[in-house]
Parts: structure tokens; C-alpha cells; sequence
């Protein structure tokens, strides 16, 4: 909105020459992280405080660790917090005639509003498990694959009438459209290493990534202040690839495709950056908010999008390396329990608690140890990441 106020004032007055910085893409990330940050910053004790008169506390499950029982009743849903500052602040400084912003802004908003009915019906309901499992899958899967559709196609067409106009011609053609290189599965630190994947392959995959990202962070968000940071080191590093895939200069030094518009999305990182900073200063330990499933699920779809667009799938997973052990450790436990109950009567465990996080809590480090010890781990897998721009 600010870009386009600049350009007309601009066009009005041309001796405000100084209005030109609005156009740099670099200017107005840093602006839009701060706007977010301060956002959080101010409103967040008026959002705890609501939140805590509307007795919108976290219930905890009895079986669970039993040092987090002293945690029942802190408020949850706090990430309407990060919601709200990553909205506004993004809406302010990106070029609002750009697709791809628009496209993770309605993922993140989308998954925000399952997360938001999941957690008014464990406050409502005093129910921990929330929202049904079966239920919230096919409201993830409806957004996820909406998203996977209309990606599939926006990689060649910049319009959103040519997106429609290329989807008809697809189906009118007996879904035989190929897609360009560019949406080809990109394989890290090789050159000229990609994988055709096909329309159907592309949705598929970009399915897989939204939907799997999204629960992935949710398993992670267990802790005080262990699922935001990581949050924001990978969504930062992806605001990187998104910048360079965006440049037809960088990404062609660097051999990386060229899409675009997908430099804009740096907006967007850096407003998910700066409302995550803030909100880590009121969910620190002992956390006064939780973020809940409308800032887990919202927060996590929103990455798995940023990788789609920017051809990172393979690279967020490893910089995301916490969110993939948290999921895995659940998935693994669950079917060696599962198998073993079946075939010996008496269902075993591979870890003593999952997620993760739990089973080092149970094996005796303290709460802080694991949140720190894991946002050590993210920073060197972003880092790995980061140097696949260079190591090609």
C-alpha cells in the first residue's frame, strides 16, 4: 500500500526524489520487520490481557510431563498476536499487485482459522485434543491443495486470469500441459540437478510439503519459545532464496531459476520474522502466551508455500531438520506401538515421550536446555541451507 502512496505522490511531485527508495524490495523488508515487531511489541500485552479475561486458558493433558501441569491456564491462541502483525505490516509494504504474497497470505490465514476453531473448542470445550483430527486434516488438505493448484500454474503465468485460462487448457487438453523447468524439483549443492515433475508431480508434491510443514511445527510448538525461533531463522533464509529467485540477476550468477515476483515474498519473511521476535518476548520461559494452533498450524503453512514458490522443498527440510525430527519421532512412535501391540500383545515405545522435545525432557534436561539446544540445531541447518546458494 506504502509503495503504491509513494509512486503516486511520486507522479504528483517529482522533486520528492527521495520517495524512490519505496522501490527497493530491501528497504521495505527492513521496514516491514520492524513495523511487525512493533506491532507485537505494543499490542501484545493488551492481546494476553483479552485473552486472559475471556479465560481463553491452555489445558494441559494429565499424562503429559508433570512439570507442565503448573502451565494449566495460561493463555493460548496468542499467535492471533503474530496473525495480526504479519498481516498488517505485510499489507502495508508489499506491492499489493503481487501474486505470490497474496497466495501465502490466504495459506497462512486459512490454516490460522482451522488452528483458531481448534483451540476455542479445547478452551470451550475443556477438551485437550480439540478439533478431530479427520476433520482438521480435510480442512488442511482443502487449503493445501487449493494452493498446490493455483501454484502449479502462477510459476508461468503472472496473471491471475492466465492462471485460470492455463488451468482450462490443461483439463481441455487431457491434463498433458507441461510445466517449465523452473517448477522442476530442485536438488541442492548440484548445479543443473532437477527432477521434471510434472503438473500432477508439482501438486502433489507442493501438497505434501504445505500440509506436512504445517503439522510439522505444530508438534514442535510444545515448549516455551521452542517452535517461534526456528520459525523465524527458516522463514528468514527463505526470504533469502526467495530475493534471489526474484533478481533475474542473482539467480542467474547463483543457477537458480528465475520466477518472477517471488522477490516480494521477502516482504512477507521479514514481517514473520519481526512478529515472531516480538511474540518470543512475551512466550519466553515461563511463557505468559501461548501461540496455540492458530499460530502453529498458520505459521508452518506459510513456510511449506514460501518453499513451493521459491523451488526449496528439499532445503527446507534441511533447515526445518527440527520440524522433520518432531514429526518423525510422533510417526515412528505411534506405528512401533501400534505394530508391537499387535504382533505381542503389549504395545512398546521407541522414545519415552514423543514429540521429541519430550523424550529429552524425560531423559532429564531441563525445559531451557531443550529449547536453546534446538534453536542451536536450526541456526546450523540454516546455515547448511544458506550455503547451497554458493556451494553448487
Amino acid at each position: 500500500m506504502l509503495l503504491s502512496l509513494a509512486q503516486w505522490l511520486q507522479g504528483l511531485y517529482p522533486d520528492l526524489g527521495f520517495l524512490r527508495v519505496f522501490q527497493y524490495i530491501t528497504f521495505r523488508a527492513v521496514m516491514s520487520a520492524l513495523t511487525a515487531l512493533l506491532i507485537g511489541l505494543a499490542f501484545g500485552p493488551w492481546v494476553i490481557r483479552k485473552l486472559t479475561e475471556m479465560k481463553i486458558g491452555q489445558p494441559i493433558r494429565e499424562y503429559g510431563i508433570q512439570q507442565h501441569l503448573a502451565k494449566t491456564g495460561t493463555p493460548t491462541m496468542g499467535g492471533v498476536l503474530i496473525l495480526m502483525a504479519i498481516g498488517v505490516s505485510t499489507l502495508l509494504w508489499f506491492d499489493w499487485t503481487n501474486r505470490f504474497v497474496w497466495v501465502v497470505m490466504l495459506v497462512t490465514m486459512g490454516f490460522g482459522a482451522v488452528g483458531w476453531v481448534d483451540d476455542w473448542r479445547k478452551v470451550v470445550d475443556k477438551n485437550p485434543e480439540g478439533m478431530a483430527s479427520r476433520e482438521k486434516f480435510v480442512w488442511q488438505s482443502l487449503i493445501g491443495l487449493v494452493a498446490a493448484l493455483y501454484l502449479a500454474f502462477s510459476v508461468s503465468e503472472t496473471s491471475f486470469l492466465g492462471v485460470v485460462q492455463l488451468f482450462f487448457r490443461w483439463v481441455s487438453t487431457g491434463f498433458s500441459t507441461e510445466l517449465p523447468p523452473k517448477a522442476d524439483l530442485i536438488l541442492p549443492f548440484f548445479k543443473t540437478v532437477s527432477y521434471p515433475l510434472g503438473v500432477f508431480g508439482f501438486i502433489g508434491l507442493s501438497y505434501f510439503v504445505i500440509v506436512g510443514t504445517s503439522n510439522a511445527v505444530n508438534f514442535t510448538d510444545g515448549l516455551d519459545g521452542l517452535a517461534i525461533m526456528p520459525v523465524v531463522m527458516v522463514g528468514s533464509a527463505l526470504g533469502v532464496f526467495a530475493y534471489v529467485t526474484g533478481s533475474s540477476v542473482y539467480s542467474r550468477y547463483l543457477l537458480f531459476p528465475y520466477i518472477p515476483g517471488s522477490g516480494e515474498l521477502l516482504i512477507f519473511c521479514s514481517a514473520m520474522a519481526g512478529a515472531g521476535l516480538a511474540f518470543l518476548w512475551f512466550n519466553t520461559h515461563p511463557a505468559q502466551v501461548f501461540m496455540g494452533d492458530v499460530g502453529a498450524l498458520s505459521l508452518g503453512g506459510a513456510l511449506g508455500t514460501l518453499a513451493v514458490i521459491t523451488r526449496q522443498e528439499i532445503v527446507l527440510g534441511i533447515m526445518g531438520g527440527v520440524f522433520v525430527a518432531e514429526v518423525l519421532s510422533v510417526m515412528l512412535q505411534v506405528s512401533w506401538f501400534k505394530y508391537t501391540k499387535r504382533m505381542t500383545g503389549e504395545g512398546r515405545r521407541i522414545f519415552k515421550m514423543a514429540p521429541l522435545h519430550h523424550h529429552f525432557e524425560k531423559s532429564g534436561w531441563k525445559e531451557t536446555q531443550v529449547v536453546v539446544r534446538f534453536w542451536i540445531i536450526t541456526m546450523l541447518l540454516c546455515l547448511i541451507g544458506l550455503a547451497s546458494l554458493k556451494l553448487r
